[in-house]
This record gives C-alpha cells, structure tokens and sequence, in this order.
C-alpha cells in the first residue's frame, strides 16, 4: 500500500507522514503529480497559503479533477481541503474544483482559529469507530461548498457553525488536523488508508458483476 503524501512547498509533512505510516501504510513524498496519482492514494497535507499551494497545480487541472472524481482515494487536510475548492478569498490562484464551492476568511474576532474544537459529524466511514470526535484547528479560512450535501462534518466557533469536513466520490477534505488530534484523529487517517485498501477489491467485484 503506497500513499503519495504531496509536497507543495507548504505541508506539515513530518508529522503527517508518521500518522500515516503508523497504519503500515508507505509513504511516497512526491511533488510530482504524476508519481502523486500513479500510487493507492493521495494525502494533499495542510499549513501553508492557498496561492502557494495552487501554484503548484499543472495548468492544466482537468486530468487531476476528471482522477478524483472517478474514485482515486484522496485526503485533503486543512489547507489541502480548500485546494478541492475553486479558489480562496486568501490569494490568487485556482483550487481543483473537485467540489464547487469558495473558500472565505472566518468571520471571527480571534483569527486564526487555534486549539481543540468539538466536531459534529455524519454517516461516513471516515468517522467509523468514533463516538465523540475532538479535534485539533490552526484555521483562518474555511470552505462554503455550493451543496450542502457534500459535507460531513461541522463545528463551530464565536457563534459561527462552519464546515468542518466536505466528501466528493473518494475524496474527503478535512479543516481541521487529524494528525495533531489524538487517538481519534489517528482513527481518521487509519479509517482512510483501510477505505483505499478496499478499493481494488471493490473495483474488481464491480468489473466482475458487469460481466
């Protein structure tokens, strides 16, 4: 099993890196998005500005949306959630477009948001195993999707409920930072690593089935 951990310049990738060899998994750190996509699955990480991070997109990012959207397991955490989106009011530049949406500046009188936040969520096999989930934010923006049915996860700070979490086909974005959020945090990147485990199994059965 071999995840691409990418590196745009921007990433907390020792940390990450650790969590997600902690499942057994091997760890490929890759500024190349054709190495990137040509392993199990991808983990776009977080820390770091949204221009920046776009910089590092090809021209020409169809290819990356049309390989997400068609089931390619990926985790974008924190700074890596908001590059699924369109574009940021943070910088210039262009996000994926996996799920239609903008990224604003959160409308609180303490920014950035710093600490453990309690997290709402729903039915995903992200958040299997996890009863109560605690996590852990270092946020100054946050991602409005235009359909609300693309998330998953929700928390709130000085009043304001925000997305917390977002899904598009295998693809998952996540705000805030599993990798610093303890136990459950761990159970987040261990639950994904074992969901691209069972996918060539799943695509298999389906070729199978449509014989």
């Amino acid at each position: 099993m071999k995840i691409a951990l990418f590196d745009y310049g921007a990433g907390n990738l020792h940390s990450l890196g650790k969590a997600i060899e902690a499942t057994d998994a091997n760890v490929t750190i890759t500024s190349s998005w054709d190495e990137a996509l040509g392993l199990d699955g991808l983990v776009l990480p977080g820390v770091g500005a949204f221009g920046h991070a776009a910089r590092a997109l090809p021209a020409d990012i169809t290819s990356i949306r049309a390989r997400l959207l068609a089931g390619y397991p990926c985790l974008g955490i924190c700074l890596g959630m908001q590059l699924l989106f369109d574009a940021s009011e943070e910088s210039d530049g262009r996000g994926i477009g996996l799920i239609p949406g903008r990224v604003r500046l959160l409308a609180a009188s303490v920014v950035p948001h710093m600490g453990w936040n309690d997290i709402e969520t729903a039915a995903d096999p992200v958040f299997e195993g996890i009863q109560e989930l605690v996590a852990y934010y270092a946020n100054s923006y946050v991602c409005e999707p235009e359909d609300s049915a693309s998330a998953i996860a929700w928390s709130t700070y000085e009043g304001r409920r925000f997305v917390a979490g977002a899904r598009a086909a295998n693809t998952w974005g996540l705000q805030f930072h599993p990798e610093k959020s303890s136990t459950a945090g761990r159970r987040i990147i261990a639950n994904f690593v074992r969901r691209v485990r069972e996918l060539p199994s799943e695509r298999q059965a389906s070729r199978e089935t449509g014989r």
